[in-house]
């Protein structure tokens, strides 16, 4: 019975130490969602991105997607996001689906633009650019693209006759 009690204080040690580490790493990484102004983007293809996904600029998170739906007019993905208050941003920002290599995941990568108005709550990014779709690119790479090669077409009318030696 003495050595139940024991263990049980041991896991007990275990969890709380675990906890205590998950909470440091939570808040040391800056994961989670961002508290900011909402900007809105429209993209063709958003693979890989999510809530919670990191929207950066320059390599350094700003903010997270905190929402995307279907827009029902133009099949297009809406994508909200909440960007810190602290950052500027251009109003004429272009934002694009960027990967941190072949089998990183993906995230939102800003563009800073040059004008001297900022996005305010409720803008939305002119200049958007979606996620590429690699396996196509690789199996197009693999086959040649999409060239289809037309067969030639035989010559018209009489056409001359070889010389003989």
């Amino acid at each position: 019975m003495q050595n139940g009690f024991v263990e049980t204080l041991i896991g007990a040690a275990v969890v709380i130490v675990a906890v205590v580490f998950f909470y440091y790493g939570w808040n040391t990484t800056e994961s989670g969602a961002v508290q900011g102004y909402e900007v809105v983007g429209k993209f063709d293809r958003v693979d890989g991105i999510s809530v919670g996904t990191d929207v950066r600029l320059s390599g350094i998170k700003i903010g997270t997607v905190t929402s995307q739906v279907l827009d029902q007019k133009t099949y297009r993905a809406l994508v909200r996001m909440s960007i810190k208050n602290d950052v500027a941003v251009p109003d004429d920002s272009s934002i694009k689906v960027s990967s941190e290599g072949l089998l990183g995941g993906s995230y939102l990568a800003i563009s800073p633009g040059g004008s001297d108005m900022m996005m305010k709550a409720g803008s939305e990014f002119q200049v958007t650019q979606g996620s590429i779709d690699f396996l196509s690119l690789i199996g197009k790479a693999m086959v040649g693209g999409n060239e289809t090669k037309q067969p030639e077409a035989a010559p018209q009318g009489d056409a001359p006759v070889p010389a003989t030696p």
